[in-house]
């Protein structure tokens, strides 16, 4: 729900022979959304964590110290990119000068973990020390290599995901005549076949290997197959990019397995296809039909010059023919993911991305605010910028896990969280908690701060009481109710410092989870019409309607309500007009979330204040609220004052039962809320709330301000009413008067 300023505007004609007042300006803000998009990110948004660089300081992780074998290997058609003359291949890469191909297992080992320039001083290790708070980090990155491998990229690359053989293969034919109880076969054509190559034939079990340099129509096989006439044969199936990486690494290494490593990165010539597909198929060429032959299509002439990708119908060839990175763990040069695929492998968890370019569309879980959905894009001019090799830019800098991911991983422990039950809350009152920044939420936190809240619905089962909606019809449906699986939410500070610098706001980000206790296994599934874990509810729900990009004759492309951008202003902020929302309200699941105030302490860092409230109860606490006259103060512009008002907290606090909730959270209920409304009377005079919610402890007070501006009468009157959220029969209200001079300078 949006967040509602009640602004209490009174405005009438002038006074005749009174002087006109000045013009004030428009109230600022508290904390105005500020909605970066990615394209416009540049390596100036980096802002490091105050005090703190994990990448270059030289701590070294308190658990778990991983080390990596980094093996590359390259193609017999495919050179590492980075051994080429600078932006000289069809991609227009490498961006830096060349490499020689001796050195590029090392340089690829220094770009990942080292601190340079090439990298801006970023590495995996630091991502993960300041994930984890120290805890977890990469303290070595071992090369080896390079290795030459035994088929041709496109081999491997169309043998890939949302692709099937022979679909784009250059290497295929067909049985020409039955073929029986035979290791020679004929074939329509041998071009594209080598000696070595693993084909599959259509209707024959297994694969089989070419044994001898084919003739033109001949191929000679290991082994005898029967086969029917116009069977395909092609020798793009079965291929693995890792088996065979593995093979001559374990040959060369004389070792076996992972080799004592804890894990493997394979890093092959070429493109990771998932950065490459868009921006060098329908990006570049109008249609299918634009696609050249030479460069871009595919090298058998007798083939079409496109092939499918994972989400679309068709890419040029040779965008199409690169391979997709995977969990396994197995990277190409353009890619920056590898943290993405790292806590794949790491710990067991999976994608939360959806598929944006496919109808029905349907919106992202977690969009830019977390590595596992495509927050792993995030880096300077996002993601179409994903193609560059070295990854430099875009996906080279991938968004912080979330809470829910980093409570599951160990990295904040359940002492750091506020952990509320949500019948819990109706018996014991409502909560409010000073949150900090999540970019250091993992580490030591000071007196008084909180890594963020997690709130559980508990109760009968199903626990998620929304009712149940259709991700085929809606597309901003969360496959809640019965069938989601949604356990808790989770609320927490963005800070665009650290790893979440190309993040695209700073804010609270407020996000139903399914469950992923400390130290278990991540719950997931395809609820949301894809596998998904956490749905970030959207302060913006609405379509951002922006353009995604141009095509070749100029016709915008809009980004799609699954684009993950869409979530670009999710975040909520305190205050009025602050052009997003201060309140997220589940009605289903009986509860309330506030984002009270923010503010930067000492160090430069992010808080916010949150309440969490189950409405259908307010607790033991007797709630009473007191708010006395204003006062003016003049630290605003000319034409304007403020009349502040003390609002104090007269209830009276009572003992709770520490049961309610997962651990003892008492500490967090010795609160009030109350919801502000401000009016003017006086000629001309307007009034504005900078903030229509505020809190105080039983028996404490809080400051009001209300913004004043000047009109025609030589005074006015601004009335302030607050009503407490816990018991609305509360309420008081008390004025200020203001006169002209007060707004003079």
């Amino acid at each position: 729900m949006l967040g509602v300023a009640i602004l209490g505007f009174a405005l009438s004609g002038g006074v005749p022979g009174q002087a006109a007042a000045a013009v004030a300006p428009p109230m600022q803000p508290i904390d105005p959304q500020h909605v970066q998009d990615q394209q416009d990110m540049t390596w100036n948004d980096y802002h490091a964590i105050p005090g703190m660089s994990w990448s270059t300081s030289g701590a070294k992780p308190t658990q778990r110290a991983l080390r990596v074998a980094l093996v590359a290997v390259d193609f017999p058609n495919q050179p590492f990119v980075v051994t080429e003359p600078k932006q000289s291949d069809p991609f227009g890469n490498p961006q830096i000068d060349p490499v020689s191909r001796n050195q590029v297992p090392q340089f690829y080992a220094d770009f990942f973990n080292k601190p340079s320039a090439v990298n801006h001083n970023q590495t995996i290790n630091g991502y993960w020390m300041e994930q984890s708070g120290g805890k977890v980090g990469i303290s070595s990155v071992t090369a080896y290599g390079p290795y030459r491998m035994p088929k041709n990229s496109y081999q491997y690359g169309l043998n890939d995901i949302g692709q099937t053989p022979p679909n784009g293969c250059p290497g295929q034919s067909t049985v020409s005549g039955a073929q029986s109880a035979t290791t020679t076969i004929t074939v329509g054509s041998t071009t594209y076949f080598y000696p070595g190559d693993v084909v599959t034939i259509s209707g024959v079990s297994g694969t089989r290997t070419v044994a001898a340099v084919p003739d033109a129509t001949h191929l000679t096989l290991n082994s005898a197959v029967t086969a029917a006439s116009g069977a395909g044969v092609n020798d793009c199936s079965g291929t693995r990019l890792e088996s065979d990486t593995d093979a001559l690494w374990h040959a060369a290494a004389g070792c076996t397995g992972n080799c004592g490593y804890d894990v493997v990165l394979r890093i092959y010539a070429g493109y990771d296809e998932t950065s490459v597909w868009q921006e060098f198929g329908e990006m570049k060429f109008q249609d299918q039909n634009s696609v050249p032959k030479a460069v871009w299509g595919n090298p058998n002439p007798a083939l079409p010059s496109t092939v499918p990708s994972r989400y679309v119908p068709w890419t040029s060839w040779l965008a199409g023919s690169q391979l997709w990175g995977q969990s396994t763990v197995r990277q190409g040069e353009s890619s920056g993911t590898i943290t993405h695929e790292l806590s794949h492998f790491f710990f067991s968890i999976g994608d939360n991305n959806n598929n944006p370019y496919a109808a029905p569309y349907h919106r992202a879980g977690s969009g830019p605010w977390d590595m596992m959905d495509r927050g792993s894009f995030n880096g300077p001019g996002g993601p179409h910028n994903r193609w560059e090799v070295p990854a430099q830019d875009g996906a080279s800098m991938g968004a912080e896990h979330d809470l829910r991911n980093k409570i599951g991983m160990g990295f904040v422990p359940y002492a750091s969280v506020l952990r509320l039950n949500r019948n819990g809350l109706a018996a014991s009152g409502l909560a409010v908690a000073d949150v900090i920044a999540r970019a250091v939420n993992a580490d030591p936190l000071p007196s008084g701060s909180l890594a963020g809240v997690q709130v559980s619905l508990d109760g009968t089962s199903p626990v998620d009481r929304e009712p149940a909606c259709d991700v085929n019809t809606s597309p901003v449906c969360d496959g809640g109710g019965p069938a989601g699986n949604w356990s808790n939410y989770t609320l927490e500070t963005v800070q665009r410092v650290g790893y979440g610098s190309f993040e695209p706001d700073s804010g609270v980000l407020v996000a139903k989870n399914k469950a992923y206790p400390a130290g278990g296994r991540s719950t997931e599934g395809s609820t949301c019409g894809y596998n998904c874990f956490t749905w970030v509810e959207d302060a913006h729900p609405e379509n951002i309607n922006q353009v995604d990009f141009t095509r070749p004759d100029g016709t915008p492309v809009m980004r799609t309500m699954g684009d993950y951008r869409q979530l670009n202003d999710a975040l909520f902020h305190a205050g009025t007009n602050s052009g997003s929302s201060n309140e997220y309200v589940d009605t289903a699941n009986n509860l309330h979330f506030y984002i009270l105030s923010k503010y930067t302490d000492a160090n430069g860092l992010l808080h916010y204040i949150l309440g969490v409230q189950n409405p259908t109860g307010a607790g033991p606490q007797k709630h009473n609220v007191a708010v006395s006259a204003g006062t003016v103060s003049t630290q605003t512009p000319v034409g304007s004052a403020n009349c502040n008002f003390p609002v104090a907290n007269t209830g009276v606090d009572a003992v709770t039962d520490p049961r309610l909730h997962p651990q003892d959270e008492r500490a967090y209920l010795h609160n009030d809320i109350y919801r502000l409304s401000a009016a003017v009377t006086g000629a001309g005079w307007g009034a504005q709330l900078y903030n229509n919610l505020t809190t105080a402890p039983f028996g404490g007070s809080a400051s009001v301000p209300v913004y004043v501006t000047a009109g025609s009468a030589a005074s006015a009157t601004v009335t302030l009413t607050a009503t407490s959220v816990s018991d609305p029969t509360k309420k008081a209200t008390a004025t200020c008067v203001v006169t002209a001079q007060n707004t003079t300078r």
